[in-house]
Protein backbone atom coordinates (compact mmCIF):
# COMPACT_ATOMS: atom_id res chain seq x y z
CA UNK A 1 0.00 0.00 0.00
CA UNK A 2 0.86 3.54 -0.75
CA UNK A 3 -0.15 5.99 1.27
CA UNK A 4 -1.10 10.03 0.60
CA UNK A 5 -2.86 12.54 1.18
CA UNK A 6 -5.56 14.26 -0.48
CA UNK A 7 -4.84 17.69 -1.88
CA UNK A 8 -8.09 19.73 -0.99
CA UNK A 9 -6.66 20.85 2.51
CA UNK A 10 -3.92 22.58 1.20
CA UNK A 11 -6.19 25.42 -0.96
CA UNK A 12 -3.79 28.10 -0.39
CA UNK A 13 -0.92 26.53 -2.58
CA UNK A 14 -0.57 25.48 -6.15
CA UNK A 15 -0.20 22.18 -7.32
CA UNK A 16 3.57 22.34 -7.14
CA UNK A 17 3.92 23.83 -3.47
CA UNK A 18 1.30 20.84 -2.90
CA UNK A 19 3.42 18.47 -4.43
CA UNK A 20 6.29 19.80 -2.22
CA UNK A 21 4.84 19.51 1.41
CA UNK A 22 3.23 15.96 0.76
CA UNK A 23 6.98 15.08 -0.85
CA UNK A 24 8.82 17.02 2.51
CA UNK A 25 6.23 14.44 4.72
CA UNK A 26 7.74 11.71 3.20
CA UNK A 27 4.45 10.24 1.46
CA UNK A 28 4.24 8.32 -1.62
CA UNK A 29 0.95 9.75 -3.79
CA UNK A 30 -1.39 12.85 -3.70
CA UNK A 31 -4.90 12.36 -4.76
CA UNK A 32 -5.61 15.49 -6.49
CA UNK A 33 -8.19 18.08 -6.03
CA UNK A 34 -9.77 19.23 -9.68
CA UNK A 35 -12.94 21.07 -8.84
CA UNK A 36 -13.81 23.93 -11.29
CA UNK A 37 -11.53 26.62 -10.83
CA UNK A 38 -13.02 29.68 -8.68
CA UNK A 39 -14.44 30.38 -4.90
CA UNK A 40 -15.34 27.31 -3.62
CA UNK A 41 -18.89 26.53 -2.63
CA UNK A 42 -18.36 24.38 0.95
CA UNK A 43 -15.43 23.54 3.28
CA UNK A 44 -13.02 21.28 1.78
CA UNK A 45 -14.19 21.60 -1.97
CA UNK A 46 -13.82 24.23 -4.66
CA UNK A 47 -10.19 23.78 -4.43
CA UNK A 48 -8.89 23.25 -8.08
CA UNK A 49 -4.48 21.90 -7.98
CA UNK A 50 -5.29 21.00 -11.78
CA UNK A 51 -7.88 22.95 -13.76
CA UNK A 52 -8.88 20.51 -16.03
CA UNK A 53 -11.02 22.19 -18.39
CA UNK A 54 -7.86 23.99 -19.53
CA UNK A 55 -5.30 21.46 -19.31
CA UNK A 56 -3.20 20.78 -22.16
CA UNK A 57 -1.12 17.75 -22.93
CA UNK A 58 2.06 19.58 -22.15
CA UNK A 59 0.76 20.88 -18.76
CA UNK A 60 0.14 17.29 -18.35
CA UNK A 61 3.43 16.35 -19.07
CA UNK A 62 4.53 19.12 -16.60
CA UNK A 63 2.45 17.98 -13.51
CA UNK A 64 3.13 14.51 -14.40
CA UNK A 65 7.27 15.18 -14.62
CA UNK A 66 7.19 17.36 -11.54
CA UNK A 67 5.61 14.73 -9.54
CA UNK A 68 7.58 12.47 -10.60
CA UNK A 69 10.50 14.24 -9.89
CA UNK A 70 9.87 14.12 -5.79
CA UNK A 71 8.92 10.39 -6.20
CA UNK A 72 5.14 11.08 -5.90
CA UNK A 73 2.47 9.09 -7.55
CA UNK A 74 -0.80 10.94 -8.31
CA UNK A 75 -3.54 8.69 -7.28
CA UNK A 76 -6.69 9.69 -8.67
CA UNK A 77 -8.04 13.04 -9.40
CA UNK A 78 -10.94 13.83 -7.13
CA UNK A 79 -14.03 16.18 -7.87
CA UNK A 80 -17.02 15.92 -5.19
CA UNK A 81 -20.16 17.78 -6.58
CA UNK A 82 -23.84 16.51 -6.35
CA UNK A 83 -24.08 14.90 -10.13
CA UNK A 84 -27.97 14.44 -9.04
CA UNK A 85 -28.66 17.92 -8.12
CA UNK A 86 -32.27 19.04 -8.55
CA UNK A 87 -31.59 22.11 -10.46
CA UNK A 88 -30.80 20.30 -13.78
CA UNK A 89 -28.80 23.61 -15.21
CA UNK A 90 -26.42 23.34 -12.20
CA UNK A 91 -26.15 19.41 -12.79
CA UNK A 92 -25.63 19.61 -16.53
CA UNK A 93 -22.64 21.98 -15.07
CA UNK A 94 -21.56 19.25 -12.69
CA UNK A 95 -21.64 16.22 -15.42
CA UNK A 96 -19.75 18.65 -18.08
CA UNK A 97 -17.09 19.22 -15.45
CA UNK A 98 -17.14 15.57 -14.72
CA UNK A 99 -16.18 14.21 -18.10
CA UNK A 100 -13.34 16.75 -18.05
CA UNK A 101 -11.73 15.38 -14.88
CA UNK A 102 -12.26 11.60 -16.82
CA UNK A 103 -10.49 13.26 -19.75
CA UNK A 104 -8.05 14.63 -17.43
CA UNK A 105 -7.30 11.66 -15.89
CA UNK A 106 -6.57 9.36 -19.39
CA UNK A 107 -4.12 12.64 -20.72
CA UNK A 108 -2.33 12.46 -17.11
CA UNK A 109 -2.64 8.79 -17.38
CA UNK A 110 -3.73 8.85 -14.07
CA UNK A 111 -6.60 6.42 -14.79
CA UNK A 112 -8.86 7.12 -11.64
CA UNK A 113 -11.59 10.04 -10.79
CA UNK A 114 -12.92 10.07 -7.48
CA UNK A 115 -16.54 11.62 -6.53
CA UNK A 116 -20.21 10.85 -5.30
CA UNK A 117 -22.68 8.90 -7.16
CA UNK A 118 -24.96 12.30 -6.17
CA UNK A 119 -28.32 12.35 -4.42
CA UNK A 120 -31.93 14.20 -4.63
CA UNK A 121 -32.01 15.22 -1.25
CA UNK A 122 -35.84 15.28 -1.43
CA UNK A 123 -36.71 12.53 -3.21
CA UNK A 124 -36.91 8.82 -2.10
CA UNK A 125 -34.27 6.26 -2.43
CA UNK A 126 -36.40 4.00 -5.12
CA UNK A 127 -36.60 7.96 -6.92
CA UNK A 128 -33.16 8.21 -6.68
CA UNK A 129 -31.56 4.90 -7.93
CA UNK A 130 -34.12 5.36 -11.31
CA UNK A 131 -32.07 8.34 -11.52
CA UNK A 132 -28.53 6.99 -10.94
CA UNK A 133 -29.34 4.95 -13.86
CA UNK A 134 -30.53 7.63 -15.97
CA UNK A 135 -27.38 10.41 -15.35
CA UNK A 136 -25.10 7.64 -14.74
CA UNK A 137 -25.17 4.87 -17.37
CA UNK A 138 -23.48 7.19 -20.18
CA UNK A 139 -21.01 8.77 -17.69
CA UNK A 140 -20.06 5.21 -17.04
CA UNK A 141 -19.79 4.45 -20.81
CA UNK A 142 -17.58 6.87 -21.51
CA UNK A 143 -15.27 6.16 -18.64
CA UNK A 144 -14.83 3.15 -19.91
CA UNK A 145 -14.34 4.01 -23.50
CA UNK A 146 -11.49 6.18 -21.78
CA UNK A 147 -10.00 3.19 -19.69
CA UNK A 148 -10.96 5.41 -16.97
CA UNK A 149 -12.11 3.62 -13.53
CA UNK A 150 -14.63 5.51 -11.27
CA UNK A 151 -14.62 5.28 -7.12
CA UNK A 152 -17.18 6.43 -5.61
CA UNK A 153 -17.19 7.75 -1.97
CA UNK A 154 -19.26 6.53 0.72
CA UNK A 155 -20.13 9.86 2.17
CA UNK A 156 -23.56 10.66 2.78
CA UNK A 157 -22.85 14.19 2.50
CA UNK A 158 -25.59 14.97 4.98
CA UNK A 159 -23.67 17.08 8.11
CA UNK A 160 -25.63 20.23 8.07
CA UNK A 161 -29.31 21.72 7.95
CA UNK A 162 -28.76 22.81 4.22
CA UNK A 163 -28.15 19.00 3.45
CA UNK A 164 -31.16 17.73 4.90
CA UNK A 165 -33.30 15.51 5.05
CA UNK A 166 -31.52 12.80 2.42
CA UNK A 167 -27.85 14.50 2.02
CA UNK A 168 -26.07 14.53 -1.56
CA UNK A 169 -24.45 11.44 -1.97
CA UNK A 170 -26.50 8.38 -2.21
CA UNK A 171 -23.65 5.45 -2.12
CA UNK A 172 -23.98 5.05 1.53
CA UNK A 173 -24.68 1.65 3.05
CA UNK A 174 -23.79 -1.75 1.79
CA UNK A 175 -27.28 -2.64 0.73
CA UNK A 176 -26.98 0.55 -1.49
CA UNK A 177 -23.31 -0.38 -2.70
CA UNK A 178 -24.96 -3.97 -3.96
CA UNK A 179 -28.21 -1.97 -5.87
CA UNK A 180 -25.65 0.99 -7.74
CA UNK A 181 -23.46 -2.13 -8.38
CA UNK A 182 -26.01 -3.79 -10.09
CA UNK A 183 -27.91 -1.27 -12.19
CA UNK A 184 -23.83 0.53 -12.97
CA UNK A 185 -22.86 -3.18 -14.29
CA UNK A 186 -19.06 -2.52 -14.96
CA UNK A 187 -15.85 -2.72 -13.68
CA UNK A 188 -15.14 0.82 -14.35
CA UNK A 189 -16.95 1.84 -11.04
CA UNK A 190 -15.77 1.04 -7.89
CA UNK A 191 -15.52 2.17 -4.26
CA UNK A 192 -13.58 4.74 -2.38
CA UNK A 193 -13.90 3.97 0.66
CA UNK A 194 -13.79 5.93 3.91
CA UNK A 195 -14.58 3.69 7.56
CA UNK A 196 -15.26 8.09 9.07
CA UNK A 197 -18.92 7.81 7.24
CA UNK A 198 -19.62 4.56 8.99
CA UNK A 199 -18.05 5.40 12.52
CA UNK A 200 -21.72 8.30 13.04
CA UNK A 201 -23.78 5.80 11.38
CA UNK A 202 -23.05 3.34 13.68
CA UNK A 203 -22.11 0.94 11.54
CA UNK A 204 -19.88 -1.78 10.96
CA UNK A 205 -16.64 -0.42 8.85
CA UNK A 206 -14.65 -3.64 8.62
CA UNK A 207 -16.70 -6.18 6.35
CA UNK A 208 -17.55 -4.37 3.54
CA UNK A 209 -13.59 -4.09 2.85
CA UNK A 210 -14.32 -8.19 2.51
CA UNK A 211 -17.70 -8.16 0.64
CA UNK A 212 -16.42 -5.52 -1.51
CA UNK A 213 -12.83 -6.36 -1.93
CA UNK A 214 -13.52 -6.30 -5.95
CA UNK A 215 -14.51 -2.93 -5.75
CA UNK A 216 -11.98 -1.25 -4.00
CA UNK A 217 -10.31 1.37 -6.21
CA UNK A 218 -8.83 3.51 -3.60
CA UNK A 219 -9.17 4.25 -0.02
CA UNK A 220 -9.13 7.12 2.59
CA UNK A 221 -8.22 7.67 5.77
CA UNK A 222 -10.14 9.95 8.03
CA UNK A 223 -11.29 9.47 11.60
CA UNK A 224 -14.68 10.58 13.29
CA UNK A 225 -14.94 10.93 17.18
CA UNK A 226 -18.67 10.46 18.30
CA UNK A 227 -19.70 12.76 21.80
CA UNK A 228 -22.68 10.25 22.84
CA UNK A 229 -23.53 12.55 25.47
CA UNK A 230 -24.80 14.76 22.64
CA UNK A 231 -26.49 11.91 20.68
CA UNK A 232 -28.42 11.31 23.60
CA UNK A 233 -29.64 15.04 23.82
CA UNK A 234 -30.45 15.75 19.97
CA UNK A 235 -30.86 11.98 18.43
CA UNK A 236 -30.46 10.48 15.75
CA UNK A 237 -32.39 12.74 13.64
CA UNK A 238 -30.64 15.63 14.54
CA UNK A 239 -27.63 17.10 11.82
CA UNK A 240 -25.00 14.51 12.36
CA UNK A 241 -22.54 16.96 13.10
CA UNK A 242 -24.32 18.13 16.51
CA UNK A 243 -23.03 14.87 17.94
CA UNK A 244 -19.90 14.29 16.28
CA UNK A 245 -16.71 15.79 14.56
CA UNK A 246 -14.29 14.85 11.74
CA UNK A 247 -10.57 14.43 13.64
CA UNK A 248 -7.34 13.60 12.46
CA UNK A 249 -6.62 9.69 11.85
CA UNK A 250 -5.80 8.06 15.65
CA UNK A 251 -7.37 10.94 17.30
CA UNK A 252 -11.38 9.51 16.95
CA UNK A 253 -13.09 6.31 17.09
CA UNK A 254 -11.73 3.82 14.62
CA UNK A 255 -9.12 1.18 14.82
CA UNK A 256 -6.84 2.23 12.41
CA UNK A 257 -4.42 -1.16 13.10
CA UNK A 258 -7.64 -3.68 12.83
CA UNK A 259 -8.28 -1.64 9.32
CA UNK A 260 -5.13 -1.79 7.86
CA UNK A 261 -5.40 -5.51 9.02
CA UNK A 262 -8.59 -5.88 6.90
CA UNK A 263 -7.07 -4.48 4.23
CA UNK A 264 -3.91 -6.44 4.11
CA UNK A 265 -6.28 -9.99 4.47
CA UNK A 266 -8.08 -9.00 1.37
CA UNK A 267 -4.63 -8.20 -0.72
CA UNK A 268 -5.09 -4.87 -0.73
CA UNK A 269 -2.02 -3.41 -2.12
CA UNK A 270 -3.19 0.33 -3.63
CA UNK A 271 -3.44 4.26 -2.48
CA UNK A 272 -4.78 5.30 0.68
CA UNK A 273 -5.24 8.81 1.31
CA UNK A 274 -5.39 10.77 4.56
CA UNK A 275 -8.27 13.00 4.09
CA UNK A 276 -7.90 16.46 6.42
CA UNK A 277 -10.88 17.51 8.05
CA UNK A 278 -10.46 18.26 11.60
CA UNK A 279 -11.16 22.10 12.76
CA UNK A 280 -8.96 21.55 16.02
CA UNK A 281 -6.20 21.68 13.68
CA UNK A 282 -6.58 25.09 11.54
CA UNK A 283 -5.51 28.59 13.73
CA UNK A 284 -3.24 29.16 10.43
CA UNK A 285 -1.98 27.34 7.20
CA UNK A 286 0.95 25.88 9.68
CA UNK A 287 -1.53 24.33 11.56
CA UNK A 288 -2.70 22.56 8.81
CA UNK A 289 0.66 21.80 7.46
CA UNK A 290 1.10 19.90 11.26
CA UNK A 291 -1.70 18.14 11.06
CA UNK A 292 -0.60 16.33 7.80
CA UNK A 293 3.18 15.54 9.36
CA UNK A 294 0.98 14.40 12.84
CA UNK A 295 -1.17 12.03 10.54
CA UNK A 296 1.77 10.59 8.55
CA UNK A 297 3.45 10.16 11.79
CA UNK A 298 0.69 8.23 13.17
CA UNK A 299 -0.09 6.13 10.23
CA UNK A 300 3.66 4.92 9.45
CA UNK A 301 2.93 2.73 12.47
CA UNK A 302 0.43 0.87 10.08
CA UNK A 303 1.74 1.40 6.32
Amino acid sequence: MQLGLVSAILDQSNFYEMIDIIAENGLNCVEVACWPAGKAERRYAGVSHIDTEKLTKELAENYQDYAKKNKIEISALAYYPNPLDEDLVKRQQIIDHLYSVIDAAKLMEVNLVTTFIGRMPEKNITENLKEVEKVWTPIVAYAEKQQVRIAIENCPMLFTEDEWPGGQNLMTTPALFRKIFTILDSDYIGLNFDPSHFIWQQMDYLSPLYEFKDKLFHVHYKDIKMYWDRLQDVGIMATPLEYMSPKLPGLGDISWGKYVSALTDIGYSGHTCIEVEDRAFESDYNDVKRSIQQSTNYLRNFV
